[in-house]
């Protein structure tokens, strides 16, 4: 018997998982099974799977923050089954999900995923950068936040945003391997934060917010230093009025860029006070 052509597009569920990491390592990305299962908790009905011959080669992820915006990640395909049109089946039935949810869609693509969103009516909205070094070696013990303070950060991250992803932001926090890191005003108001977490390839920075873009430095040391000399990534926002020089001057190196793209109704960008994304699965 002869396998079959036909693709299925259905829900991805947390039974696929070990498949999906396959796909992950398979394009060298760096997420983890707890990153999938978040994405699943974050959007049960809208993760999707492309199925042949009883076997995962592809799958896409949405993220919905509030009724403004939504983001669309993971889009992988088996490498003995690309050029078939199966990114696009899940693409197709990503915004399908969508487009009665949500205003405007937003993903970060690679420079050869770039031509294939603006098929989809994808633009250009800016570019973020991954940036690759090695963290401090002076690992530190977690610390719970208060209730004050998550209040805070939370409130902090939906200005900065410019959308409400406290789900996604709460769900960092609490799987976070080292303790948020907070910066304060004179007058004791939350003006920053810095997050991190594991990946199978290196630990992630990220998000990294400032209201005062001076304290920034102070955040980025403050967190690489409870990460206890591992590889690092950083998702660097180019538009955050901070120069490239404060990730060089700790050693780290670009690797590559991200293009950030905008579909659907207008929506305010990300604004300059978001230093490093989420990640580009999420934004």
């Amino acid at each position: 018997m002869q396998p079959s052509t036909a693709v299925e597009i259905r829900l991805l569920f947390e039974s696929d998982i070990p498949a999906a990491m396959q796909l992950k390592e398979a394009a060298g990305w760096n997420q983890t099974e707890e990153d999938w299962r978040r994405l699943l908790m974050l959007e049960p009905n809208g993760c999707f799977g492309a199925i042949r011959d009883g076997h995962l080669v592809g799958t896409t992820t949405t993220t919905t923050y509030g009724k403004d915006l939504a983001w669309i990640g993971m889009v992988l395909v088996d490498p003995q089954y690309r050029l078939q049109g199966i990114a696009a089946k899940l693409m197709n039935v990503a915004l399908d999900y969508l487009k009665d949810k949500v205003d405007t869609i937003k993903l970060d693509a690679t420079a050869l995923g770039k031509p294939v969103y603006e098929k989809f009516g994808f633009e250009v909205e800016s570019t973020v950068e991954r940036w690759t070094g090695t963290a401090g070696s002076e690992a530190r013990d977690t610390k719970t936040l208060t209730f004050e303070d998550r209040n805070a950060l939370l409130e902090l991250d939906r200005h900065a945003f410019n959308a409400d992803r406290s789900k996604l932001i709460e769900s960092l926090i609490d799987k976070a391997p080292v303790s948020p890191v907070l910066l304060r005003a004179g007058d004791d108001a939350l003006n920053g934060y810095a997050l991190a977490r594991r990946g199978t390839r290196a630990d992630y920075v990220g998000p990294v917010v400032s209201r005062d873009l001076q304290q920034a430095e102070a955040l980025l040391d403050q967190v690489l230093s409870q990460l206890s000399r591992r590889p690092v990534y950083i998702d660097f926002n180019t538009e955050c009025g901070i120069g490239t020089s404060m990730l060089s001057e700790r050693g780290f190196a670009k690797e590559r860029d991200l293009i950030r793209m905008r579909a659907g109704g207008p929506a305010l960008k990300t604004s300059p006070f978001v230093v490093a994304i989420a990640g580009p699965e999420v934004g």
